[in-house]
């Protein structure tokens, strides 16, 4: 068994979509059309069939209070790796991102998080504490 597609709750699709492609650099991988939401997945830059990000509507009506709750307890709802975290978070910081502060060291590893403009808070991590 392997993970094929995760998902991040996000409260516009359009607006997730301009934001993980355009500002984050995620690639497209499926745009279908389901009734007043969309199948809609993006893949790691160079990687089209690696783990898709499934931009999931935020509609059901436990997903806004969870949200709400771990963004205001600071708890980021994922986490992508990164190959350089400083030079990530700087360029994110010139797009416009906004973080909660700057990279810290959280025990053995130093991580960043940022605000995805959908509701979500999303921690950066250097790539080697993935591998």
């Amino acid at each position: 068994m392997k993970i094929a597609v995760t998902s991040v709750l996000v409260d516009e699709q359009a607006k997730a979509l301009a934001f993980y492609r355009d500002v984050l650099g995620f690639e497209l991988k499926h745009d279908i059309p389901m009734g007043e939401h969309r199948w809609l997945t993006l893949t790691s830059p160079g990687n089209p069939n690696g783990i898709e990000l499934l931009l999931e509507p935020d509609a059901h009506s436990a997903a806004k209070p969870f949200k709400s709750a771990i963004k205001q307890d600071g708890i980021p709802f994922t986490f992508f790796a990164v190959d350089d975290l400083q030079a990530e978070y700087d360029r994110l910081c010139a797009a416009g991102v906004r973080f909660t502060g700057p990279p810290a060291a959280v025990g053995a590893a130093t991580v960043a998080i940022f605000d995805d403009t959908c509701g979500n808070l999303i921690q950066i991590v250097p790539a080697e504490l993935n591998r």
